[in-house]
């Protein structure tokens, strides 16, 4: 899995992709107006309830006019281990650690339009990554 913590790092993701890293989040959510209004943009559209998507009603403000369609995967908690809040987050590591043993991620939310940092998260949690192309792979 190639773990380390130099911003930007392959990581997990496939040769010629890499972690975003939060710079990079911050300027995705500029570049969509701002962290207020950038989950929306983000998010699939639809809810369970109505049987046209993947989150719980009413998925406030979700055009995903970004094309990133983020599907609310939950996360894994600690200590516990309990695997929690699909249906109504996506949470997202960034390749930036804040230190040793915290890192930081965004969050999209059912309920929300925005895309939420909260500080940083205990790094032996379980959220999800979405995976950058590197400019210059094919």
């Amino acid at each position: 899995m190639q773990y380390m913590t130099m911003p930007g790092v392959q990581g997990i993701c496939p040769s010629g992709w890499y972690l975003p890293t939060d710079a990079e989040w911050t300027s995705l959510s500029t570049i969509l107006g701002g962290e207020s209004v950038a989950g929306g943009k983000m998010k699939s559209t639809g809810t369970i309830q109505g049987g046209t998507g993947l989150w719980y009603t009413p998925n406030t403000g979700a055009t995903n006019e970004s094309g990133f369609t983020g599907l609310p995967g939950g996360n894994r908690d600690l200590p516990n281990g309990i695997f929690a809040n699909y249906n109504s987050s996506a949470l997202f590591w960034s390749s930036s650690q804040d230190n040793a043993t915290h890192a930081w991620s965004r969050n999209l939310h059912y309920y929300y339009i925005y895309l939420g940092k909260f500080g940083s998260n205990y790094k032996a949690c379980g959220y999800s990554i979405r995976c950058v192309k590197n400019q210059d792979a094919p």
